[in-house]
């Protein structure tokens, strides 16, 4: 029988189509499994030796002789970092000026690479950048919010091939972010507890929809998940904002985030994912009722009509069985991964 779970988080019901529900491998893409890319592209502004043709580099990590990690700022940018940011208010119309910094960041100099094959050390650095910017944005006076996300592959939005994400701080809190604050001080002011903190101890005590877990992060399906295999990594003590993470913390998170998305590489044949940081302004750092996280929704259904008429989603999965699946699929390849020429691509940097 159908079930319409409440999500306590997001404030969002989904129905789960138990009578439409498939079984997790039916998710699997398998005609990406094979899908090969080459590893330099002269035309590509993140390769190697193609560096001029990015804006100005604002960082980079480098190892082994040569970067591992870029950043510079987005060529087409959504918003002007140079910009003063002014407010304007005539009768209704209310506008902002597009203050903002919108940056990319290069996970690596292999184009043929995939964030979930690279290295643990060089997947370290990927996590550490992500902290470095998002310190340094929220550090700009202007900058209300910062928005960190990945999208992989085509269906999750994704323009071009080469391992990146990218960062926008606003200089608003988005609405979504917002609501969420606002659920999450509701429930502290009635229940005296942070829900992050409480929805995680649920979630332990009951294991269905855990994934993974280490002594600083937990990876779980939500009870009500948006869609299969949309899934969850709490830290597992309290933690406001992504910017008071430690560098213990950042390792942990490194390494089960790496864990997560291998599993869904070899278990779902490299399926397309948005990948998003969910964390409060830096302001609320320190702040008792709310919790950052990180949400990775993997793009093997579609939203259609129904979704964008009643802002409900229909998720052709339990989430339980979703968990169950990622629990036992491998994360390591059964043969030599796509993308294994980072080695190569050190030693053409080093002559």
């Amino acid at each position: 029988m159908p079930e319409i779970r409440y999500n306590i988080v997001t404030r969002e019901w989904v129905i789960i189509a138990t009578e439409r529900a498939k079984r997790p491998e039916q998710f699997a893409q398998p005609s990406r499994a094979g899908a090969k890319l080459p590893s330099y592209v002269p035309t590509c502004p993140f390769c190697p030796g193609n560096e001029a043709q990015t804006p100005p580099e604002i960082d980079r990590l480098a190892a082994d002789g040569g970067w591992r990690v870029r950043v510079v700022p987005n060529k087409f940018a959504a918003l002007d970092r140079d910009a003063e940011l002014v407010r304007h208010t005539q009768g209704m119309k209310r506008v902002i000026s597009g203050a903002g910094l919108h940056e990319v960041i290069i996970e690596t100099p292999s184009h043929d690479a995939h964030l979930a094959l690279l290295p643990q050390r060089y997947f370290d650095l990927v996590v550490q950048a992500y902290h470095r910017r998002y310190e340094s944005i929220t550090s700009d006076p202007r900058i209300a919010h910062a928005t960190l996300f990945r999208n992989h592959g085509e269906r999750a939005g994704t323009s071009l091939e080469h391992p990146h994400s990218q960062i926008i701080g606003t200089p608003i809190i988005p609405p979504q972010v917002r609501e969420r604050m606002e659920t999450a001080l509701n429930f502290y002011d009635r229940e005296g507890q942070c829900l992050f903190c409480a929805l995680l101890a649920d979630e332990l005590q009951d294991g269905a929809r855990v994934v993974a877990s280490n002594p600083h992060f937990v990876a779980f399906l939500p009870f009500a998940a948006l869609n299969p295999f949309h899934l969850w990594i709490f830290p597992a003590q309290h933690r406001a904002n992504f910017g008071d993470s430690t560098e213990e913390e950042l390792a942990a998170l490194s390494q089960i985030l790496r864990l997560v998305l291998r599993k869904l590489c070899f278990g779902l044949s490299n399926p397309d994912y948005n990948l998003t940081l969910r964390t409060p302004p830096r302001e609320a750092s320190g702040s008792r009722y709310h919790h950052w996280y990180i949400s990775v929704i993997p793009r093997v259904t579609r939203i259609a009509g129904f979704e964008l008429g009643s802002g409900m989603f229909i998720n052709t999965a339990l989430p339980e069985e979703s968990a169950a699946f990622l629990r036992k699929a491998p994360s390591e390849p059964a043969e030599a991964p796509q993308g294994e020429t980072h080695e190569r691509l050190i030693q053409a940097q080093k002559s």
